[in-house]
């Protein structure tokens, strides 16, 4: 028997794994983990991003840090393990809106615009969303697992989700 690999995703990372590893992020507050599966190489990748857009940042290198960025550079990772495009399914978790401020200013509206922006992109890429638990104010810890492409959501307060 195998043992479970758990690979662990940073803030404004990705990773890939194929069956039986398991791909896991802690704090998702506004930021969105992505999750993308093959489910017939059980090929599973996800991305921590946080913001929706590099072509509105100065400093972008980092393409993980961005929905716009991240979304492909992981498809192609997944496609080196052996994934295909057409194959693949996704779930995605986070998005909140961590802090109540005073103005209605769409700039705070980070996670929600991050949400969006992860939605169209995948729409564009025709990778359907086939799970999500997004919005709220509190934060996730996720766990992906490429064995079967269940997305466990854990929270505090909140309890533990099964996607």
């Amino acid at each position: 028997m195998k043992e479970n690999k758990v690979i662990k995703v940073g803030m404004a990372d990705l990773n890939t794994t194929t069956a039986p590893g398991i791909l896991t992020t802690l704090g998702l507050g506004s930021c969105v983990g992505i999750c993308l599966y093959d489910p017939t190489t059980k090929v599973a990748g996800m991305a921590h991003i946080m913001l929706p857009d590099s072509k509105k940042i100065k400093n972008n290198s980092n393409k993980a840090k961005f929905a716009d960025t991240a979304i492909d550079w992981l498809i192609e990772e997944m496609i080196k393990k052996g994934a295909r495009k057409y194959r693949l399914v996704s779930k995605i978790a986070g998005g909140a809106q961590m802090f109540a401020f005073m103005n209605k200013n769409d700039m705070m509206k980070i996670g929600e615009k991050n949400v969006i922006a992860v939605k169209e992109i995948l729409s564009n890429l025709n990778i359907p969303i086939v799970a999500e638990d997004t919005g709220g104010n509190y934060g996730r810890t996720i766990e992906f697992y490429s064995e079967n492409g269940i997305l466990l959501v854990k929270t505090i307060g909140h309890g533990i989700k099964e996607l």
